[in-house]
């Protein structure tokens, strides 16, 4: 007895029974029972009214064009329309971490640092142009100069500089210094006719020596002077230094003499406009000059007495900017061919 119908009405299908006998066969004759097929029903044991058997109805394969679907009364109906939506039915993306919570994806933010710090630098050579490496800077300018040096140290990207010698190598040219022992220097550019032109610090880390370079111009000649020292590391930042001996380079005596139209003398302009009418004779004496010293080795003078020792903090160092601290005060210097001294 098999019956089905999860329907008020029960339909109930009657089938011959057939004694079995054991170690028989059935005939081949025998023909099963068939199942009556009820569209939308399914059907259920006698023996479990609960439980379905699983036995789906077959579909009429002529009537796959129909759109509709025939409810348990019987009755057909419209399938109910999706509803619009530009949503996609899937979840949005979750990003989870190692350890399996949910977070917001990794975002670099390198090159956002990078362009605060290129900001930032040219900034500061912006601030101290024009200054004579700070010598002529305001007390304005100064502060802001000190200021912008405070925030490129917190940003220092090179923790241990004495461990980069890829970074340190190389010819740097001072763009600012602050209570220096080189002001007196600086202020040999405040002499009439005389302009402090370069001041700069070649660093070799594979020979551990430095030389402090400066030159200086006139309408005559070029003077240079260097002032060569070794170094120790003392620490991934600081570095001892012992000066040895200073040079002194033949001036290059400039073929052509050309002189300003106005000099300023303690605030007030001097015309040099009478000097240029006898500028020939001075130019021939000149010549001779540059004619006798040229080719002459550089002079060397050892540097004697204990305030030959010194010490260099680097508190700031990439590859294009340095910032230097020692007994002789702050030094801000741009790596040659850098864009940052154009």
């Amino acid at each position: 007895m098999m019956s089905t119908l999860y329907t008020p009405l029960i339909f109930t299908i009657k089938t011959p029974k057939t004694t079995l006998k054991a170690h028989t066969f059935l005939p081949s004759s025998f023909s099963k029972p068939k199942l009556r097929k009820f569209p939308n029903f399914s059907v259920q044991s006698s023996s479990d009214p609960e439980k379905a058997t699983g036995i789906e109805p077959e579909n009429d394969k002529s009537d796959d064009k129909t759109t509709g679907s025939v409810d348990e009364w019987g009755e057909k109906s419209e399938p109910e329309p999706e509803p619009v939506t530009k949503l996609t039915d899937s979840d949005p993306p979750k990003y989870e971490d190692e350890w399996g919570n949910n977070g917001s994806p990794a975002v670099d933010v390198s090159g956002g640092e990078d362009e605060k710090l290129l900001e930032l630098k040219r900034c500061f050579v912006d601030t101290v142009y024009g200054t004579d490496f700070g010598f002529r800077a305001s007390s304005e300018i100064r502060a802001e100069a000190l200021e912008l040096v405070s925030q490129l140290e917190a940003a220092n990207p090179t923790p241990a500089p004495t461990e980069c010698p890829e970074l340190l190598d190389g010819n740097w040219i001072l763009v600012f210094t602050a209570f220096s022992e080189l002001l007196p220097l600086l202020a040999a550019g405040s002499i009439p006719l005389v302009k402090v032109e370069k001041i700069s610090q070649g660093i070799d880390t594979s020979n551990f020596t430095i030389e402090n370079s400066t030159a200086l111009s006139s309408p005559v000649a070029t003077l240079s002077f260097s002032a060569t020292a070794t170094f120790e590391v003392r620490s991934p930042s600081r570095i001892q230094v012992e000066f040895k001996e200073g040079n002194f380079k033949p001036p290059e005596i400039k073929s052509n003499i050309e002189l300003p139209e106005n000099v300023d003398v303690f605030g007030q302009k001097i015309s040099l406009s009478p000097m240029q009418q006898s500028l020939g004779p001075l130019e021939y004496a000149v010549a001779g000059i540059a004619r006798t010293i040229s080719g002459q080795p550089p002079l060397k003078i050892p540097i004697p007495g204990e305030r030959t020792k010194s010490w260099l903090l680097t508190t700031y160092l990439d590859k294009d900017l340095r910032i230097s601290k020692g007994d002789g005060g702050i030094f801000v210097l741009v790596k040659e061919g850098s864009s940052l001294l154009y």
